[in-house]
């Protein structure tokens, strides 16, 4: 699964690539966690939402409402399940994304492992999005099946669109969407760093609290 990635193209940019338009110029990080603010792409405008959506929580000694949990993917075979189903039906987006980054490592000394695909553009990942009373609107990553070449990494990756399916995916009927929902058939680039996966985020005002 997903829970980092980063975005380091200017919006305009992204807005020349994507075919949309973009208003003033959003407040997002270049490395964008769940709960924060990324960047969408949702009929022909480049907006910013937060990443995850939010599910109700209650505490376990008092059952009383509690922050709610950040749900920032999808999986495909979980996409006709009542939490993910009327925003797959109703509200796809793309998600520009440069990287994105899986943990590697021994428990407390994981590092960043970042994927791509290869040229200088952002590529599009799929995602859903809809409206919330908690943190405005907010989208999440449709995750499939890990390819070959980061198997060993984790078994869940996210759906990258190649860029002649992206109006499929925002306009096409949900059995359209859903077949493209498929393990990426491209080329990757793998960067092994020594970064620890865990250190401190910037926030942007707009963030909410974290669990």
């Amino acid at each position: 699964m997903c829970n980092l990635y980063r975005l380091t193209t200017p919006t305009d940019a992204i807005a020349g690539l994507f075919g949309a338009q973009t208003g003033p110029a959003p407040n997002v990080a270049e490395e964008i966690y769940p709960g924060y603010p990324g960047l969408v792409v949702v009929s022909g405008q480049i907006r910013s939402m937060t990443w995850g959506f939010p599910r109700a929580m209650k505490s376990k000694r008092t059952g009383l409402p509690i922050k709610p949990r950040t749900v920032n993917n999808a999986r495909e075979d979980k996409l006709a399940t009542p939490f993910w189903r009327d925003s797959f039906v109703n509200r796809r987006c793309l998600i520009p994304v440069s990287a994105w980054a899986e943990a590697q490592g021994e428990e407390g000394r994981m590092t960043r492992t970042w994927y791509a695909v290869p040229g200088d553009a952002p590529f599009a990942v799929a995602g859903i999005w809809r409206p919330t009373s908690e943190w405005g609107d907010a989208y999440s990553m449709v995750m499939v099946d890990n390819c070959a070449f980061m198997a060993e990494v984790h078994d869940r990756m996210p759906t990258i669109l190649h860029r002649d399916t992206w109006d499929a995916w925002l306009h096409g009927t949900p059995e359209e969407a859903f077949a493209l929902c498929r393990i990426w058939d491209g080329q990757l680039l793998l960067d092994a760093t020594p970064e620890p996966w865990a250190k401190p985020r910037q926030r942007t005002p707009s963030s909410p609290t974290l669990l």
